[in-house]
Formats: C-alpha cells, structure tokens, sequence
C-alpha cells in the first residue's frame, strides 16, 4: 500500500516556494502521465473554478424531491413547485370530523393522524360531535402538491393546484375550497384519480368518493373538543371546573403527532412514484419561470408568471405521468439515491462549517487546519485513486487540475454512473432526478476536491508533510479559503436538514418554524380571522418570522408562547 512505503521515493514538487515530500513510488510514474493524460482531454469539466451557472436548478430539484412529504423542509418553504403521483396502500387508517350524525359519501378531506382530524370533529357540549375512523380496501390513486399546498394564502402556496384545476391562478378562490375540490376531481376522473395529498399543519387527503376505495371502521359520538375560530376568551366555561378549553393546546398537539413526519423519511402511508414527478423547477419543461426567479431569494420562488405554452406542457406531462405504469423499466429507488447523498455530505459539512468558524491564533492554526484536511480526505478517500496523487515532476506541480481532476471525477461519478449507463430505460422525470443528483453531486465534489488538493499543496496533509511548516499566515489563508467555500456550498445547497434550532430545545420545548395556519390568514375579515393577535402569542404575518420562517424553541407545555 502507498502509506506502508514512506521510503520508496520522494517526489519534489514546487508549490507556495515549498517542497512537497510526497509517497509516490516512481514506478508509477509511467502509469500516473497515462492516467493523467486520460482527463487531459476532459478537463472542461473538471476545473475547479468552474462553478454551476446562476440559472442552475439542478439543486433545486434534487431538495425539493429529497424533501417531498416531510413537514418541516414544505413548512420552511411553503410556496410548492413539485406535483408527484402516489398510492396510499390497502390496510391504511385515514380519519375524518365530521358535522353531524351522517358520514361524508364524496367531496371531503381525511386526516392521516385523528389528532387533525378531531379539530373538525365541531358540536356542542350536550350534543358531543361525529368522528369517522375508514381503513382503505383498494389502492388509492393519488396525486401530491408539495410546500404547504393546503395554506389558504396569497403568496402562491395554492398556485399548482389552481394550474391543473383551472390552467390559470385565481387567488380570487384562495378560500373556495368547495369548487377547488369539486374541479380537481372532475379533472382527475379521466386519470382515475382517487384524491389530491396536500399539507397544512399536517397531511390531508382530499377524496372524490368516500364509498369506492375505502370502507368504515367505526363512526362514534364523541365529546367535542369545542374549538371555535375565535379568541379563547370568546369559548364557554366548562360548567364544572369554570375553565375555558385551550384552543392552543389542540394545536400543540396536533403539531406534535406532525413532528414524526417532520423530517426523512416524512409521511410513508404515502407512496410516491418519483418516475412521475413532475417540477416547475425544470427548465426545460418550464422556461418561462427561469427568468422570474433571477435575482430572488428562494423564499420568493413563484410559479405565478409561468406563460400559457409552459402551462400546457405542465398539464401534457402530467397526463402522460398519470397513464403510465406506476412500476416503470428502471427500477430505481429514487427516494433512496437521494438521501444517501444528503446523508453522505450533510453531517460531515456542517460538522467542517463548525471547525471553520472557530477562532485560532498562530499557535493552533496548523493542527487545526490538519485536522480539517483529515477529514477532507476522508470524504474522498473512496475516489483517491493511486494515480492521481501530486507527481514528482516540477513542471506539472502547479497544474492542480491536471493531478486532482481524476479524484473529481471519480467522486462527482460515483452516484450517477450506472444510472447513465441505463438512461434508456428512464422517463423525462427520472432524466430529470438523475440530472439533479449529477449536478449537485458534482458541486459537491468540486469543492471538496478544490479544497483537499490546496492543502496538499500547503502541506497540511498528516500523510504528506512538508519539511518545513508552512508559515502561520498562509494557513490563516488557507482556512478563509475554506471557510468561504464551504459556506458557499452550505447555501447553494440548502439542505433542510440544516434548519434546526440552535442550541437544540429543553425537553419541554419543541423546535417550531412558523406554521399555518397558527396565527395566520389570508385576508382580514374573514371567519377564519381568529384576534389571536396578542404580540407575545403569535408572530406578526406581515414581519420578517412569517415571510422568512426560522426554526426557534417554543414551550410545548403549558404557559405557552410563541
């Protein structure tokens, strides 16, 4: 092995006026000019200067799909982009509140969890109210708006829906959702479509008919919950205590029956054929966005804009998705492929991020910065090939692409290889993925391999010392360097499992972003205007927390605050 060997050659190589002791035997330096010259050809892509252009949305996709039917990642950004056709299994419970003694037959929504659906369970004290518990006979076909598709609000969280309802937005029926369910149904027949999966609080189901894929459970009298859409003060007192029931505490509740399905894997009793997902952040699909979202935030991303060519296209691919098997050629686990990248690279970049922002002085700076290229070559470690370490010949020593490029590309490779060997067998929405997954694989690579080789060439490798240690400053400019580009990757990339509370809450707290529709609504006046507005409770909707939502500790026991 090359690290057993530590006197079979040193290779010179000039970098910084610095000699680098390197472990190369020179028996392999034949092999490494030929390696090398295999990429001479192929460094275009290859060069670590070279970041993804403005426009790329690759990233995009890759988060969007990575986090589909997960609670927190569509709470942070709410505004969706993603529709995917699903099946909810045989077997599975689905639960719904009823108004009154007779059970829905068509038209309504289920809740996945009955600590949603008993907000709806509405009745008196001396009546109780209604509350139906269904089980699914027949696979249900489905299909699924990401973000928070089931927030009544202005800023486009509705937006795909109103698409393939209406081929157009009307923000003018944010609230309607009696003709909104009605037309997605009608439009949905021809695809035997069975309901449409949105989230608010938590996932809900809207279902065309009650009576022909699911059978009832049970359908009981319970005591009602006496939850009402105004301030808590405005509730009755129970007759025996004088206490008022807490609207809030539901709330919390039903908060915490979501936290399960916050993050990976999300809401399994829904399964969802990525071969059929189709994204407005495709730009070949959709160009009429591309130009809308230059210069925006992600916060701001809208589909509102879109032109009416790209709106057919939208509503053709989604009727060929819709027709086409749910098993298709290829056979890839798309839900998995992207989460191992993420669980590949996130820990490990923040955990680099963490050492980065540290403070050091001169004394510390070099172990430091050794323990960072440790872990740099750690990450590569599986795509180091033997060949690709610096040569011993003075004039390549410089080239930095030329000896770390085959390192790049093996790991920039590595996710998408087979895949593109079987593309044929793949539909437009896995062409798609796999583009996404290449290109967020190669950004990821790119850097880590830029900043792996600059500290070779320092010499802040433990394997590859140099004779004489580099000077403090150069170090402290190595490690702006990194620290630039790692915090670069983090925020191209904008993983949600980077959204997190910090310092990490109290066992009675729980880590909460700002949530409809807690506090929030879509137009004063309406009835579902609760005057829950008291400053210490909840977040003003028209500040910086409920447009740019940010993870904070919140009390999940009573008193409670926002």
């Amino acid at each position: 092995m090359l690290f057993t060997r530590k006197a079979s050659a040193v290779c010179l190589f000039l970098a910084f006026e610095q000699v680098l002791t390197a472990q190369t035997p020179l028996s392999s330096l034949t092999a490494s000019l030929s390696f090398f010259s295999e990429v001479e050809n192929d460094l275009g892509q290859w060069d670590f200067d070279k970041g993804p252009v403005v426009n790329a949305t690759g990233h995009l996709v890759f988060e969007t799909a990575n986090s589909l039917l997960q609670h927190w990642p569509n709470t942070h950004y709410r505004i969706g982009h993603t529709i995917v056709p699903g099946t909810i299994p045989v077997g599975t419970i689905l639960y719904h509140g009823a108004i009154g003694p007779n059970p829905p037959t068509a038209l309504d929504w289920v809740a996945v969890d009955p600590d949603h659906s008993i907000v709806f369970c509405r009745g008196s004290i001396e009546t109780g109210c209604w509350h139906v518990i269904l089980t699914v006979t027949r696979p249900m076909k489905v299909l699924y708006f990401d973000g928070s598709s089931a927030a009544k609000l202005l800023e486009g969280t509705m937006d795909t829906q109103d698409l393939v309802a209406w081929s157009k937005m009307k923000p003018e029926w944010v609230l309607n959702e009696k003709q909104r369910i009605k037309d997605l149904c009608k439009w949905g027949q021809k695809y035997g479509l069975n309901g449409f999966v949105r989230m608010e609080m938590n996932f809900e189901i809207m279902i065309c008919n009650f009576t022909s894929h699911m059978e009832v459970v049970s359908f009981l009298n319970l005591e009602s919950t006496r939850i009402g859409s105004g301030p808590p003060t405005d509730l009755p007192e129970d007759p025996n205590t004088g206490e008022r029931p807490c609207p809030l505490h539901h709330a919390l509740e039903m908060m915490h029956s979501t936290s399960s399905r916050e993050n990976y894997p999300g809401e399994t009793r829904i399964i969802l054929d990525f071969s059929g997902l189709v994204s407005f952040y495709d730009t070949a699909l959709v160009p009429s966005l591309v130009p809308r979202r230059v210069g925006l935030e992600r916060w701001d991303h809208r589909v509102k804009g879109i032109s009416s060519e790209d709106i057919e296209r939208v509503q053709d691919r989604l009727a060929q998705v819709l027709a086409q098997p749910s098993v298709t050629a290829s056979g890839i686990d798309w839900k998995t492929v992207l989460r191992v990248v993420v669980d590949r690279y996130a820990n490990r970049l923040e955990l680099m991020q963490y050492h980065l922002n540290m403070t050091m002085d001169d004394r510390s700076v070099f172990n430091h910065a050794k323990q960072i290229q440790r872990r740099l070559r750690t990450m590569l470690l599986p795509y180091t090939v033997f060949a690709a370490l610096p040569p011993n010949i003075s004039v390549l020593a410089n080239a930095t692409n030329l000896w770390a490029a085959p390192v790049f590309r093996e790991c920039a490779k590595s996710h998408t290889a087979s895949m593109v060997a079987r593309r044929t067998t793949l539909t437009p929405s896995e062409r798609l993925l796999l583009q996404a997954v290449w290109e967020t694989t190669h950004e990821i690579c790119r850097v880590l391999t830029k900043m792996w080789a600059s500290g070779m060439v320092l010499g802040v490798d433990p394997l590859y010392p140099l004779e004489n240690r580099p000077e403090a400053d150069h170090i402290h400019t190595l490690m702006g360097e990194w620290k630039e580009d790692v915090t670069q990757l983090i925020s191209w990339l904008d993983w949600s499992v980077w959204v997190k509370c910090r310092p990490a809450c109290s066992f009675e707290e729980m880590c909460y972003l700002p949530t409809w529709p807690l506090g929030f609504f879509p137009t004063p006046g309406t009835q579902l205007q609760a005057q829950w507005n008291n400053a210490s409770l909840w977040p003003d909707p028209n500040k910086g927390e409920w447009k740019r939502p940010h993870p904070k500790c919140i009390r999940r026991l009573e008193p409670y605050g926002f």
